[in-house]
């Protein structure tokens, strides 16, 4: 199967991400596409997180527990959204048809790639050296990465949104750069004519 685009991670950047690229896919330029998010959370640091100033989260939720229902979530209203369990990104090959995604256990073809990762180091993911630089607005002393992008654009039909974008790691900064790659994503497929979704009552 060709992806017509595919996240790479499933912490609050990937999965926010996801949640609108699925809610636009009702759109009559989105009904065919195919979206999958390798839903890798190990790495997350949602996974020792406690929140207490997120909008719309109640005091005292747990990063470990948004990983959880995030996905239950996604899985609910989207299922057709590819769900990728237990495999891990080795490396990316950009190519100027589709891009290849390789993982411990399998190869993936896409036509958009969302890196939505976070910004520690070691970066080993191979085929990106070359936008790896350091981080903008992490303090010094952490040494964290970033992808050079120019508002989330790495590369022609490359994304990058959360930590790894340049955004500083909270959770709202983060959630709101995934949400921005899936509207300039539904953009692109209505052949560039500005595109967002709004659930109505």
């Amino acid at each position: 199967m060709i992806f017509d685009a595919l996240i790479l991670g499933g912490g609050v950047a990937g999965m926010q991400c996801a949640l609108v690229l699925g809610s636009g896919l009702k759109k009559p330029y989105a009904i065919n596409k195919k979206v999958g998010v390798i839903m890798h959370q190990r790495s997350s640091h949602l996974q020792n997180a406690l929140f207490n100033n997120v909008l719309g989260l109640p005091s005292g939720t747990l990063g470990s527990d948004v990983l959880t229902t995030g996905k239950k979530q996604l899985s609910k209203n989207y299922p057709n959204i590819t769900q990728i369990e237990g495999e891990k990104v080795i490396s990316i090959a950009i190519q100027d048809d589709f891009h290849i995604v390789k993982t411990n256990k399998k190869e993936y073809k896409t036509l958009v790639i969302v890196l939505a990762l976070n910004y520690a180091k070691p970066f080993l993911i191979k085929g990106l050296e070359a936008y790896l630089e350091p981080h903008q607005k992490a303090k010094v002393s952490k040494d964290r990465i970033q992808l050079r992008n120019e508002n989330y654009l790495v590369t022609e039909s490359v994304y990058v949104c959360g930590t790894l974008s340049g955004c500083r790691s909270q959770f709202a900064i983060a959630a709101g750069s995934g949400a921005s790659v899936a509207t300039d994503i539904l953009t692109l497929w209505n052949n560039n004519e500005h595109s967002q979704v709004h659930d109505k009552i």
